[in-house]
């Protein structure tokens, strides 16, 4: 029988929000837990999952993920209603969330996902950055500083 040479990935992440490092500029990151259901834990193990078009909000002084789809599987119970767009609550310490909300509220800070992995426990976490939104020319200078990485790393590669 032959081996087969598939390598096996260290990186536990499920998904990335790439677009968000790009509209917003991030103060800092805080690793948060999620409330899930069963069958939603069982959806991120297939990688069902888009969180480009979700936002973090404040309800009642607590967290939650908002926007962000879980589709379900096929094989989920016919029992369970599943809602793949629902808002799900975040899991953070009183003080830091307290923190977060003071920032959001008084310095016009928002928060978004940034990316969604399993952490060594084999619990979803969620990292969340709190962020401020970048203007057009900001994203212009942007655009402009990554390709110029990109000829700098082209002349240097053909010399």
């Amino acid at each position: 029988m032959a081996k087969q040479s598939r390598k096996k990935s260290n990186d536990n992440t499920i998904a990335r929000n790439r677009r968000a490092r790009f509209d917003y500029s991030i103060e800092s990151n805080y690793e948060t837990g999620l409330v899930l259901e069963g069958w939603e834990v069982k959806s991120l193990r297939a990688g069902k999952v888009q969180i480009d078009d979700s936002y973090v909000m404040v309800k009642d002084g607590e967290l939650e993920w908002v926007g962000g789809t879980i589709t379900p599987l096929i094989s989920t119970s016919t029992h369970i209603f599943a809602s793949p767009t629902r808002s799900r609550k975040l899991l953070l310490h009183r003080l830091e969330i307290d923190r977060l909300i003071g920032q959001i509220e008084r310095k016009g800070y928002t928060l978004v996902p940034l990316a969604l992995y399993w952490n060594k426990k084999g619990r979803v976490k969620m990292d969340i950055g709190l962020a401020k939104g970048k203007k057009e020319h900001d994203k212009r200078a942007a655009i402009k500083e990554r390709e110029w990485n990109r000829e700098k790393s082209r002349m240097l590669k053909i010399r």
